[in-house]
């Protein structure tokens, strides 16, 4: 399939690690130009380098910044314009999962928790829509299966992931037709909060394959593994591209079959 992503540019926050990353190489791959932003200046350069010796320096944007300094994405978004002339594919990947339940949940925790979930859609959103109606482009965010279906152990950032995927589904009637907005729902996919959380396992001679093998189980994943972030990158890049072209105000769950709704 031609996703048709030649001479497009996309943009992609969170770009410096895991799904983040997977989804701006995929794009490069696909033939984009990818402005990628995330927090910590030394991993993203380092990251950028070896972007640009893989596919070239004329096709790779980083720049260090936090989502929720709009000033600073509004500088980003003119960056992008003054480089590559437009956007046509907005990725909003940045925002981690908080654990933590009701009763330990404090009131900083909640305000903190929604401000970064909600002003990481809202932020870079608003920088980058002026080029994103010129091109007719599209915005693929990043949520989590937390949205339909919460877990008690993850209160906080369940209800944050609710209201984004009501903003979003919002926005994609607002923005329309100018400007399709979708999502993927994420389950249990290799990288983050798993990639972090390795280190700490109860038995510390299970390699990563055998530990995410019985989490898979103990969660009950239909497919019987966790996801990779790879696996993510494709969903995203589909309903980025031309392909999608007929499809706005979606969710497409990259779970493995962890939802139970229908």
């Amino acid at each position: 399939m031609d996703l048709k992503y030649a001479n497009r540019t996309a943009v992609v926050t969170g770009g410096s690690s895991g799904i983040g990353l997977a989804t701006v190489r995929k794009l490069l791959e696909e033939g984009a130009n990818v402005a990628l932003c995330a927090r910590t200046e030394g991993r993203l350069m380092d990251v950028a380098s070896v972007l640009k010796r893989d596919y070239g320096d004329g096709r790779v944007l980083a720049r260090a910044l936090s989502v929720l300094d709009p000033e600073a994405m509004n500088a980003f978004a003119a960056e992008v314009k003054q480089t590559f002339g437009r956007c046509d594919l907005l990725v909003n990947n940045a925002g981690q999962g908080r654990v933590s339940t009701f009763a330990d949940t404090t009131d900083d925790d909640w305000r903190a928790e929604y401000e970064l979930k909600l002003f990481s859609q809202i932020h870079p959103l608003r920088a980058f829509l002026p080029m994103l109606k010129e091109a007719e482009g599209a915005v693929v965010a990043v949520n989590s299966l937390l949205a339909l279906q919460p877990e008690p152990h993850m209160v906080c950032t369940s209800s944050a992931r609710a209201g984004v995927q009501n903003l979003l589904k919002s926005l994609s009637v607002e923005l329309a037709p100018e400007v399709r907005v979708n999502s993927i729902l994420l389950g249990m996919v290799g990288s983050g909060q798993w990639t972090r959380r390795f280190p700490e396992r109860e038995d510390q001679n299970q390699s990563r394959e055998e530990w995410y093998g019985n989490l898979a189980r103990k969660k009950g994943i239909p497919l019987g593994r966790l996801g990779d972030p790879e696996e993510a990158a494709a969903a995203i890049t589909f309903l980025g591209s031309n392909a999608a072209s007929y499809i706005t105000g979606a969710q497409l769950e990259v779970s493995g079959g962890l939802s139970r709704s229908i």
